[in-house]
């Protein structure tokens, strides 16, 4: 009988499926058993060539060599992993071998990673599919009794590779158009802009945001208060004037009111549902602080390395029907920890399922993630880990358990012409938030409620009720400027991306798409950090300038994620089998067409930072760049100019630099190019956050609602420092 090759996608889960297949001998690049044999990938082996690689013309950047549109684009071997990839190579064409099983994630890209070395290799052998959702000994027995012939997922591998050659020709004619045109080196891509779009539109809102201040007025009514509120259609209980507030006080100043409504009425609070990647990364993200991508890392190594949770890279938040006995075995199975919330779950040992946990309908690719079935042993987690399947088991306790009862109670009292609300909420089941979301509950974050909303029991009143006004206060505060993305409102903000568009079928697709992919948004935040387009600030994240500029330049259309909407639904329907995948990639070589043509017509006055290679390390730098009608405030004679930290004086021999950050522990913002010239032309500054002010050689920040500003909220350029003191 001839060898079956089992091609994985990396060494670790490789040595997983040999183990769990008896193949206990080690060849080159592999586990050798009868009749299997087990070999890996190490991630991508294989990728498009690069256009200098299709023709030497296109070694020098070019518009007359724009637009690159070839008809076929060749496969190359990646020169770092070409040794593994000859050793995958001789193995799948040897004539022992008789056919092959691809074992590689089980995924649009995985899908690729497989065929890619298949055609490479120029193999044809008849190959089968491996699909399983969890790496345990058992999940991997079941997936080889259950696995399908390849040919089942040609509809996958089209949508792969369609978007493998969609993103390489808008890319490469993109890039290098803009980058000709603006004479600076620009990346663009049809997934990383629209997400850069969404940090710009942000950073404008805040920018050019107005606060306004406004008052809140509360009466109290002995055993009760109430918020003043305008007997308008859209109730507001903001009162522009503080004039207003104190007029409305004096006019109910000992008056009595008269409760005009009073009603409760009983209200459910539905359990979370599972997790699936978005929303474990947003929510360890605002619970956990952890960033996107690590969150994803950390979830693929309890995957991977402790097969403690089912297949992370899922869009699902759902389950099938066939999976009810393995949650239940799974819930027995749970650390010690969890058992005193496994009776919510399964009372009387049955699991209460209901349609947002369990619907075949719903499952895509994959299903939810949850613990696997398999008693898992946090003790040898990392704490990173440790704190990622505490979230998860927690989860799936929750998803199970029952809705939460309370009772809302809303009450309006009137005092003359004056209306008052008053809310309260009283819990009458707690259900699922007996199963607290972390295991320090304590520390996470309380969400702020309204003055007026109280938890504790309202007095038993009814309409017609009166009561005394016994006193008022007035609350003065301003409007706040919507707050910079994090990890985790981006990553809504991509899935949902969608919402803001017209066309209801794209609206359809893209709540469960919307920009990128569940198993792509984490790498997509982290290429817009690395190519300067975005920067953390703590836990913000905030478009650069340069990044403001790109999205300032290119078209709509880029920018806009109705691209990607329309992309990610036509690669959808190229997997299902509804779209012809020439079709689609004529639409994409007229875009690129399109795009070059767009850089070239620009007449865009835009000037990015010139960029220069720095010595000896191969990175790229930003030259410093001059402020227009700048003066250095310390020298007096030469100009401020900007590096990528700090501005510094020209001239030679003055000491002057300013740090960008110098503010920022303080509570103040980053300087950029335009505060920093309106500082030093208007010399004082006020903001939505603060304000900011030169002082006898000092910058000062003072936040709203501060008198004096505290030492780290300073910075000087006095000479006797030669900088910064608050750097």
């Amino acid at each position: 009988m001839g060898k079956i090759v089992v091609v994985a996608e990396k060494p670790s889960v490789g040595r997983d499926i040999a183990r769990v297949l008896g193949c206990r001998d080690r060849g080159d690049g592999c586990m050798i058993g009868d009749p299997y044999i087990v070999t890996w990938a190490v991630g991508h082996l294989v990728t498009l060539v690069e256009p200098d690689e299709l023709d030497e013309k296109y070694k020098k950047w070019s518009f007359e060599t724009l637009p690159i549109l070839p008809e076929n684009i060749p496969l190359k071997v990646i020169p770092n992993t070409k040794t593994q990839f000859t050793k995958v190579k001789k193995l799948i064409n040897a004539k022992e071998t008789d056919s092959l099983i691809c074992a590689t994630d089980a995924g649009r890209e995985g899908e690729l990673i497989f065929r890619y070395i298949y055609e490479k290799a120029d193999c044809k052998k008849p190959f089968q599919r491996l699909w399983i959702s969890s790496m345990t000994d058992e999940a991997i027995r079941e997936g080889f009794q259950a696995i399908r012939p390849g040919k089942d997922y040609d509809g996958l591998y089209e949508s792969a590779r369609c978007r493998s050659k969609a993103d390489w020709l808008v890319g490469m004619n993109a890039s290098r158009a803009f980058t000709l045109k603006y004479d600076a080196l620009l990346s663009i891509g049809r997934v990383q802009t629209p997400t850069l779009a969404i940090l710009v539109k942000r950073r404008k809102e805040i920018e050019n945001f107005k606060p306004e201040g406004f008052c809140t007025l509360t009466a109290d009514f002995g055993d009760y208060k109430g918020v003043y509120f305008s007997d308008r259609l859209e109730p507001d209980t903001h009162l522009k004037q503080k004039s207003d507030a104190e007029k409305i006080a004096a006019e109910i100043k000992g008056q009595t009111g008269t409760v005009t409504q009073a009603e409760t009425v009983r209200k459910h609070e539905l359990p979370p549902q599972l997790y699936d990647l978005t929303s474990l990364q947003r929510d360890a993200n605002r619970m956990l602080g952890f960033t996107a991508d690590k969150t994803l890392k950390t979830a693929q190594s309890l995957y991977e390395k402790h097969k403690a949770l089912t297949y992370p890279r899922t869009d699902s938040r759902y389950l099938p029907p066939d999976m009810i006995p393995r949650v239940v075995q799974t819930m027995k199975l749970l650390p010690e920890s969890y058992q005193k919330f496994v009776p919510g779950a399964m009372p009387e040992g049955k699991l209460r399922v209901t349609k947002r946990t369990v619907d075949q309908t719903k499952v895509t690719d994959h299903h939810a993630i949850i613990p696997t079935a398999r008693k898992a042993d946090p003790s040898k987690f990392s704490e990173d880990e440790r704190k990622l399947f505490d979230m998860v088991a927690r989860r799936m306790l929750a998803a199970f358990y029952p809705v939460c009862d309370y009772d809302a109670t809303k009450i309006i009292t009137q005092v003359g012409e004056h209306s008052f609300r008053t809310t309260g909420k009283v819990i009458v089941d707690n259900g699922w938030h007996d199963v607290p979301p972390m295991e320090n509950p304590g520390k996470a974050k309380k969400k702020s409620r309204p003055d007026d909303e109280n938890e504790n029991p309202l007095p038993p009143l009814q309409e017609g009720d009166t009561r005394q006004v016994k006193g008022s206060a007035i609350r003065e505060d301003v409007t706040k400027p919507p707050a910079p993305h994090t990890d985790a409102s981006l990553l809504a903000a991509m899935e949902t991306a969608g919402k803001e568009l017209d066309d209801e079928e794209l609206v359809r697709q893209m709540k469960g798409s919307g920009i990128g992919t569940p198993a792509t948004r984490a790498a997509i935040i982290e290429r817009l950090l690395h190519v300067g387009y975005a920067q953390r600030r703590g836990k913000t994240l905030l478009a650069t300038d340069k990044g403001m500029m790109l999205i300032d330049v290119v078209p709509n259309e880029l920018s806009s994620p109705e691209l990607t909407g329309r992309w990610e639904l036509a690669l959808h329907d190229i997997t299902d089998g509804k779209q012809d995948p020439e079709r689609f990639m004529e639409g994409i070589a007229r875009m690129s067409s399109f795009l070059v043509d767009y850089a070239r017509n620009s007449s865009s006055a835009v000037t990015f930072p010139s960029e220069q290679r720095a010595k000896g390390k191969g990175k790229t730098r930003i030259a410093a760049q001059p402020l227009a009608g700048v003066v250095c405030p310390l020298c007096g004679k030469g100009g401020i100019q900007e590096s990528p930290r700090a501005f510094n004086c020209t001239e030679k021999n003055c000491n002057c630099t300013i740090w960008k950050d110098c503010l920022v522990k303080g509570g103040g913002p980053e300087l950029s190019d335009k505060l920093m010239t309106l500082l030093l032309e208007k010399k004082e500054l006020h903001g939505s956050t603060g304000i900011l002010m030169i002082r006898e050689g000092r910058i000062l920040f003072y936040p709203n609602g501060s008198e004096v500003p505290s030492v780290n909220r300073t910075m000087t350029w006095e000479k006797k420092t030669g900088g910064s003191s608050g750097r």
